[in-house]
């Protein structure tokens, strides 16, 4: 069952890292772990992930039931277990109102049978740093209050059916979601127009050569709007 045994720390360095030794120690399928806060909480490329106390949901799972669409399955489980529209920015984060509310890092050893899917959600967050004000939401500041479990019981059931669900089925549901469709986007190499996700998830963008593929990497967004 997902999200049993669970272990919750007040503070610990990262639930990832917790997760992690605990998947090395044996943990079963669908362990979690959740923190009120972490003073070492990051995102993707080593990005850092700031919340005050109880401020955000925490939280880790150690997986042994995996498939590539991972990231995908957790992005659709966040969007369809928050209380408000959200929509998915390539990769793997997740907006309210045009700014983040949620960001998703997978870590692990596929090789050896498991993963560790973290997933932060800021919920009751009223204010955020200064360099963050223009990029980052909450729950509470998008008119929708809620608590931090209950945002987690409702992403812990959203989460085991995404990932009983076909793969036709959450590939449809990601597009749904999708906030980068028909948006110009630039990244390192160049710039286009976002053409929706392959069936393996990578990013496709029309662009004055023709269509790209986009496996990994940041894109940005043209237009005045947080990215």
């Amino acid at each position: 069952m997902i999200g049993l045994p669970r272990v919750h720390h007040r503070l610990t360095d990262s639930t990832n890292e917790r997760a992690k030794a605990l998947a090395l120690g044996g943990a079963p399928h669908g362990t979690l772990v959740t923190a009120d806060e972490q003073s070492a909480g990051r995102g993707r490329q080593g990005r850092a992930w700031t919340a005050a106390p109880g401020d955000a949901l925490l939280m880790s799972l150690v997986l042994r039931e995996l498939d590539e669409l991972l990231p995908l399955r957790a992005a659709v489980a966040v969007c369809e277990a928050v209380p408000v529209e959200a929509r998915i920015k390539w990769p793997n984060d997740v907006w309210v109102g045009g700014r983040k509310v949620s960001g998703i890092l997978v870590e692990g050893r596929p090789q050896d049978g498991w993963a560790v899917l973290g997933i932060g959600i800021n919920v009751t967050a009223e204010e955020f740093p200064e360099e963050l004000r223009e990029i980052a939401t909450s729950l509470a500041l998008a008119g929708a209050a809620s608590s931090t479990e209950r945002v987690l019981a409702d992403l812990l059931v959203s989460f085991e059916r995404q990932l009983g669900a076909s793969a036709a089925d959450v590939l449809a549901a990601w597009r749904e979601h999708d906030a980068l469709l028909g948006a110009e986007i630039r990244w390192e190499e160049g710039r286009g127009r976002g053409a929706g996700i392959t069936d393996a998830g990578a990013l496709r963008v029309d662009t004055e050569s023709g269509v790209v593929e986009l496996n990994a990497g940041e894109v940005h967004l043209q237009r005045s709007r947080p990215d």
